[in-house]
């Protein structure tokens, strides 16, 4: 947990935002930052790390396979995370075990990140494993995104290309619209015939107001 209490750095509420694949939530986050709102992206700095620490590159490496490396001009610079995907997400196993070295790396990135941040209201933790990984104990509130699954499986393939089959096994090592709504404090809907700013702004003035 984030213990704002005793960062003499800055001591701005952290509000989570998640959201399973496809639900929109980057998207939502770009409609806050459109209100001045710092957005920490988790997923991009998941990619950050990888490029950033080579000896979590190695350890990826020797438990998924030295195939997995990615190099520019004889270097090994990066992790192929689309080939990482394929092997860990239909092996509950090799998930945990990549978990486990890629969280500790990615919380770092997150402190470093916010002890940076002056004279905002709040600032977005968006995570889209946010609860599953228990980031949520660090934050003071909770935004969701949702969407039909069918229409989350379309922007996932539209997006990354992947196949439904590919999109399945992710989503489900990610808990449920339903899990995520029982224990956020907002919801954003995010089908075809709902409008996202409306539903922002009202979060956004909720927030203001009880972190004034």
């Amino acid at each position: 947990m984030l213990d704002l209490s005793t960062n003499s750095a800055v001591n701005i509420p952290v509000i989570g935002l998640t959201g399973g694949m496809g639900s929109g939530k980057t998207t939502v986050g770009h409609i806050f930052e459109s209100l001045s709102i710092p957005r920490w992206d988790a997923d991009k700095a998941g990619h950050d790390v990888f490029r950033l620490e080579h000896s979590l590159r190695e350890q990826v490496l020797k438990l998924f396979g030295n195939d997995l490396a990615i190099f520019h001009k004889g270097i090994h610079c990066d992790i192929d995370r689309r080939k990482l995907g394929e092997r860990v997400f239909q092996d509950p196993d090799a998930l945990h075990a990549l978990n486990q070295l890629v969280h500790p790396a990615v919380g770092k990135a997150f402190k470093t990140w916010y002890t940076q941040q002056r004279h905002v209201p709040y600032v977005l933790r968006e995570v889209a494993i946010l609860f599953e990984s228990q980031s949520n104990l660090g934050c003071q509130a909770v935004i969701t995104v949702s969407a039909d699954q069918e229409l989350r499986v379309s922007r996932v393939n539209e997006r990354d290309g992947l196949s439904q089959k590919e999109i399945e096994q992710r989503m489900a090592n990610q808990w449920t619209d339903e899990q995520r709504a029982a224990k956020a404090d907002f919801v954003v809907h995010n089908n075809s015939i709902d409008v996202l700013i409306p539903q922002v702004i009202r979060i956004h003035r909720a927030l203001c107001s009880q972190f004034q």
